[in-house]
């Protein structure tokens, strides 16, 4: 787990929101979808899976007034599959998305709470329904941190 992500997580005083992206039915694409579906609620965080369609979610997060908001998402970022990084949205212009209609720095403008991207890198984002193995390990590895904090 990133280092940043360890620190988010500590800040006991502030209700964190984890909201997972992506197509599941394109292999390493649905990591997001997968992270989101495996945290745990607990007092001081909640979690959203939108799939696809992030912009059809912005009111419920915006009513849901999380502190923190992290959106989970599949991220071409040049480096080695399963490669997971925390980032400000704000620092995501030279990143690739893969099925947004719209970026997640232009979506982040509607929420008033800082938003961050744990990225994670794909390693296949074809048809198909099953994430590849680095990237379901590393996937894996994030769920049980966060369900450990």
């Amino acid at each position: 787990m990133p280092e940043e992500l360890n620190d988010l997580l500590l800040k006991n005083d502030k209700k964190i929101l984890f909201v997972g992206i992506g197509n599941l039915l394109k292999r390493d694409d649905g990591a997001g979808a997968y992270i989101s579906s495996g945290i745990m609620k607990k007092a001081g965080r909640d979690v959203l899976t939108v799939g696809v369609s992030l912009e059809n979610y912005i009111g419920k997060i915006n009513n849901l007034d999380p502190d923190i908001l992290v959106l989970i998402d599949c991220v071409e970022m040049g480096a080695a599959p399963g490669t997971c990084r925390l980032m400000s949205v704000d620092k995501t212009d030279d990143l690739t998305f893969n099925t947004h209609n719209i970026s997640l720095r232009r979506i982040s403008e509607f929420f008033t709470m800082p938003v961050y991207l744990l990225g994670i890198q794909p390693e296949n984002i074809d048809f198909g329904e099953n994430l590849t193995y680095l990237v379901k390990q590393q996937a894996d590895k994030i769920i049980s941190d966060i369900n450990l904090q």
